[in-house]
């Protein structure tokens, strides 16, 4: 019989600055670990402009221990995308962050589950609808949250759905072998662009951590601002406040030996770069760029591979999130797993978000008549 689970909501601030080992430690026990809800994610989030008033952390333990079993930070808004209707959206910074799934111990999942939802149930000063834009429908912390929802009486509605690509080995892989399954009847086509790259000159993978990651994330930001997005005022060394968000992000990351930066050189020449967080045996991508310049060899793609052999030959049990949004196709990947990802709204204890779900279906059905076009 396992005992009851308790639930207490942290400040924002003090979780940003004192529970990292924890979090790290829940990690450990978490089949899905969300890197985006560590104290360190949390502390750039407020730093990024998000009072902090306004997020909510929900931190599940067995009663009389202190032990983390489960953590949910969600943010309390209102805007034109819920209809403005009060909301509890998960996660803090949807541009930048890949889950809106909480962090679940693999071994009390479900009653983890059931508790931090029941809590917010409870609370009488928190909205009574969640909004959870890039939720994973699949695995055993969906099973969970679905569960947990029945439980509480609460109803749950998908909009936008589409396939992530992921990287799960399987027991027994190695690199040539993964890349064989993932790409198929691709494998071979693939392979001889990475080997058209390989003889274009002397190519060289580096990854960096620590402060190693810092001091390369600006190789990165200049790669990113000399293509399209530096073009259309997109990239973050034009965006001050998304650029210091992200150096927040690395720097907070970079103290726990939880940010990496993979960088793909051609003849010392930066063709690509990855940015992912990397803690406990989970990768998510942050952003990637490659040089356009060289786009007919893929660099993107011979970065991907650089990847996952060094991922392979470090030893240890990994995955990877893509982080891939519904606009992306994920053929573009060499990675071969797919993680059904749902747009969803949830109607806490039989109550209504119409207006939420009013304002997701004029969203979705924008989109529809944007990509049919001009007829």
């Amino acid at each position: 019989m396992t005992s009851a689970v308790a639930v207490r909501r942290l400040p924002a601030g003090t979780y940003g600055t004192t529970f990292a080992e924890a979090f790290a430690d829940l990690c450990r026990r978490a089949e899905a670990p969300n890197l985006h809800m560590a104290p360190a994610a949390v502390a750039a989030a407020l730093n990024f402009g998000i009072p902090s008033e306004d997020v909510v952390i929900l931190a599940a333990h067995e009663a009389g221990e202190q032990r983390l079993l489960g953590l949910w930070a969600l943010r309390r808004t209102r805007s034109f995308h819920s209809g403005f209707a009060p909301v509890l959206e998960a996660p803090l910074v949807p541009l930048y962050e890949v889950s809106s799934a909480p962090v679940l111990d693999r071994e009390r999942a479900g009653d983890v589950a059931v508790a931090l939802v029941q809590a917010i149930v409870e609370a009488p000063d928190l909205p009574s609808i969640l909004k959870l834009p890039l939720l994973p429908m699949q695995g055993n912390v969906f099973a969970a949250i679905e569960s947990a929802l029945a439980a509480t009486g609460s109803a749950i509605t998908t909009f936008e759905r589409w396939q992530r690509p992921m990287l799960t080995p399987e027991p027994g892989d190695d690199a040539e072998r993964y890349l064989r399954r993932a790409l198929g009847q691709g494998y071979k086509k693939r392979m001889q662009q990475h080997r058209q790259l390989e003889k274009a000159g002397t190519l060289a993978f580096e990854r960096h951590r620590g402060a190693n990651a810092v001091a390369a994330l600006e190789d990165f930001l200049a790669l990113e601002a000399a293509g399209w997005k530096g073009r259309s005022g997109t990239a973050l060394a034009g965006l001050p406040r998304h650029g210091a968000y992200i150096r927040e992000i690395v720097g907070n990351f970079a103290a726990i030996d939880g940010i990496r930066i993979d960088l793909l050189r051609l003849d010392d020449a930066l063709i690509a770069g990855g940015l992912l967080l990397d803690l406990a045996g989970q990768s998510h991508f942050l952003k990637i760029a490659y040089d356009e310049d060289k786009a007919r060899l893929s660099p993107g793609r011979a970065l991907a591979i650089e990847m996952l052999r060094a991922d392979f030959a470090a030893g240890r049990p990994f995955q990877l999130d893509s982080g891939a949004s519904d606009r992306v196709d994920p053929s573009a990947y060499p990675w071969g797993e797919r993680q059904e990802m749902a747009n969803a709204i949830v109607a806490l204890a039989g109550g209504s978000a119409i207006l939420p779900r009013l304002a997701a279906t004029a969203r979705l059905r924008l989109r529809q008549w944007r990509d049919r076009g001009p007829r």
